[in-house]
């Protein structure tokens, strides 16, 4: 189809499993609803090689999108992450540093596990039944990686290790009425977007004057008709060039999700089914039994654990080492953050508490471990202004100026953009 130049503002224990008590965990269960403004109404138009589909408007595929009541499905999904990262190398360890079995976590943990999407090619199996019932199976070389949601009822299970991690919805719900009563901000729900239709909902719901929104043809996805919403920052200066939406024609249900860079490449972000059957899956695909032997971790204690040892992968920071634990606990006074600017170029700015902030390079900290510097060292570059002298971390989405005097400054805007904005702001 012919480009659209409208453009818008936008189960149960069993065998001799192993238990031990560990940290609350809440499992994805919805992501936040699709919000748009004005949408273009030019209709997509057909051309020679694409699925010939009916003329639809940006408003009307964005609708087409919320609208959709789609509960039931599975299939597989291949979603590919470059942010432009060095290797990690020693680090990852630094990071994983009492997070292991036997030190108050579990290799099963989602929050740890599921951080492997945000680099290199992965391959997940999906199925969903409604708003309670879903499972995701990140498939490795010789190892599965499971997390799956059956009512109240959460399981992880990591076959490689053998280990599992269960928590159950209500605890999560407790967790949130009890920071409401004592006057804390109650937290999100910890998710992971794992398919095109997360993804999509994210981008659509910031949606505003400072965005364009058109359809621009049709694609074949995963054996389905499809049109392609594409989403685009009127602003210059943030790092996302555009994003592509592939919709299911018949169903709303975003089947792919492409990320590209403003700075050209390679996408940043490539997610899209390339199986999927809207059939009701197998009850069984809901139902998980510990295999025997499984060493097995329950979610109240972990928390309780990570609370005990201070906050983990910290210790790579100026600081933050084994001797650096009070100012850690300065943390627990974080300001919320400010937010600099609007649309695509916001940025959030934190004022650190104690005014703790970054050497003006790595390597010149002796308290830093040796991977950190090399890893630290490899992204950032120092700069200087109004704010003072600073180090910019990059990487291809999101990048973070983080200064001498404790002001950290993160958007998804180029370098020279955030420079400019730490500059306004002192």
């Amino acid at each position: 189809m012919a480009p659209n130049d409208s453009t818008a503002s936008e189960g149960g224990t069993g065998g001799t499993a192993v238990r031990r008590r560990a940290a609350r965990y809440i499992v994805p269960v919805a992501v936040a609803g699709v919000a748009a403004a004005t949408i273009g109404l030019v209709p997509a138009l057909a051309s020679t090689g694409d699925p010939d589909l009916p003329e639809i408007t940006a408003q009307q595929l964005i609708e087409k999108i919320a609208a959709s009541d789609t509960q039931q499905l599975s299939g597989t999904v291949r979603i590919s992450t470059d942010l432009g990262l060095p290797s990690l190398g020693g680090l990852a360890g630094s990071f994983s540093q009492g997070s292991g079995p036997g030190e108050g976590g579990s290799s099963a943990d989602p929050k740890a596990k599921l951080t492997e999407l945000a680099s290199g090619t992965h391959t997940l199996r999906i199925a969903a039944d409604g708003p309670d019932r879903q499972r995701v199976s990140l498939l490795e070389d010789a190892a599965e990686y499971s997390l799956i949601r059956n009512g109240d009822e959460v399981w992880a299970y990591d076959s490689g290790s053998n280990q599992a991690y269960h928590a159950t919805q209500k605890g999560a719900a407790d967790k949130h009425r009890g920071a409401e009563e004592h006057g804390r901000p109650a937290p999100p729900p910890e998710s992971v977007p794992t398919t095109p239709k997360a993804l999509a909902e994210q981008v659509l719901e910031a949606a505003g004057p400072t965005t364009s929104v058109t359809v621009d043809g049709t694609a074949r996805i995963a054996g389905r008709d499809a049109y392609k919403l594409v989403v685009k920052p009127k602003q210059s200066g943030s790092t996302v060039g555009s994003v592509t939406v592939a919709v299911d024609a018949e169903n709303g249900v975003p089947l792919k999700f492409t990320l590209l860079p403003s700075g050209g490449g390679k996408a940043v972000v490539d997610a899209g089914f390339t199986r999927v059957d809207f059939t009701k899956p197998a009850a069984s695909s809901f139902t998980f039994t510990p295999p025997k032997g499984t060493e097995v971790t329950e979610a109240d204690d972990a928390e309780a654990g990570r609370t005990a040892e201070g906050p983990q992968g910290l210790g790579i920071l100026p600081g933050f080492g084994a001797e650096g634990h009070e100012k850690a606990e300065g943390l627990k006074g974080v300001e919320e953050p400010k937010v600099i600017g609007e649309g695509w170029n916001a940025v959030a700015e934190i004022t650190v508490p104690g005014g703790i902030g970054l050497p003006s390079k790595a390597s010149d900290d002796d308290d830093v471990p040796a991977e950190a510097r090399q890893f630290l060292d490899a992204l950032g570059d120092r700069v200087n202004g109004k704010f003072g002298t600073g180090t910019v971390f990059k990487t291809r989405l999101i990048n973070v100026l983080m200064t001498e005097n404790g002001k950290v400054y993160i958007g998804a805007v180029t370098p020279d953009t955030l420079v400019r904005t730490a500059d306004r702001a002192s």
